[in-house]
């Protein structure tokens, strides 16, 4: 194979002033950070809400928190993008509308669109976690504490969902991990972001094996990262008895 090996290609200049193809995958880890910092805290809040609702004695709650999982679940995380993108802003009230074409950067634009679709498809899975974690409690805790004359609200805020979250920190691990893992689909709207910044590297430079491999090497490592920092979390407020709890 006739290719030319250069392992230091990250620091060599763009020839745009001193910058250097490092800065660009520094701001490209910049733009993967902030979307996946966006998209987990709503498809926290969100896939919280919704596994609740699908869990309370409400109907019409469970139904729509099952409609939410079943929209959203099965329909592909880049076709959810696309809509976000290229779709619903065109359904935008006039002045919003023009705000968003004309007053926000192309780049803004795409950033904030990638990180709700990512935020809400990610809150579906969240919510199958939650609901699952809050079904896996004894129902005897549960008729326990209506017979202490708890309210619905006081159950779920004293009882199951302190129990409930730390019983599923290790799945809730690993959608945070596939959250971060998929923002690189965001390069596809047109965000900045690392994996974008990518392949324009390797575009320019033709050193596409290193490039690939740099990235790759970001990627473990945040994941590694934030796998040690929830598996600290999962330790220090594991329930003995319950699923992880020892003894």
């Amino acid at each position: 194979m006739n290719y030319s090996w250069n392992w230091g290609v990250l620091w060599q200049s763009t020839g745009i002033g001193d910058t250097t193809y490092l800065n660009w995958i520094i701001t490209g880890l910049g733009w993967l950070i902030v979307i996946a910092i966006v998209a987990w805290t709503i498809a926290m809040l969100l896939g919280s809400v919704l596994g609740i609702m699908r869990t309370l004695p409400n109907k019409t709650a469970r139904a729509i928190g099952t409609a939410y999982v079943t929209l959203f679940r099965n329909v592909p995380l880049l076709v959810q993008l696309f809509i976000w993108f290229y779709v619903v802003p065109n359904f935008l009230p006039a002045p919003i509308k023009n705000w968003w074409m004309n007053d926000l950067g192309a780049n803004t634009t795409a950033l904030i669109s990638a990180s709700i679709g990512l935020g809400l498809f990610t809150a579906a899975r969240v919510c199958e976690q939650v609901r699952t974690g809050i079904e896996a409690l004894p129902t005897g805790q549960i008729n326990a504490g209506y017979a202490m004359g708890f309210s619905t609200v006081q159950l779920y805020r004293y009882v199951i969902l302190p129990q409930s979250f730390r019983t599923i920190l290790p799945p809730l691990s690993s959608e945070l991990t596939n959250c971060v893992k998929n923002t690189s689909v965001a390069s596809l709207v047109g965000v900045a972001e690392i994996i974008s910044q990518m392949k324009t590297i390797s575009e320019y430079t033709q050193n596409t094996i290193e490039i690939y491999t740099y990235v790759t090497v970001i990627f473990i490592v945040i994941n590694i990262c934030l796998i040690f920092a929830m598996n600290l979390l999962e330790k220090r407020l594991r329930i003995p008895g319950l699923i992880s709890g020892g003894k």
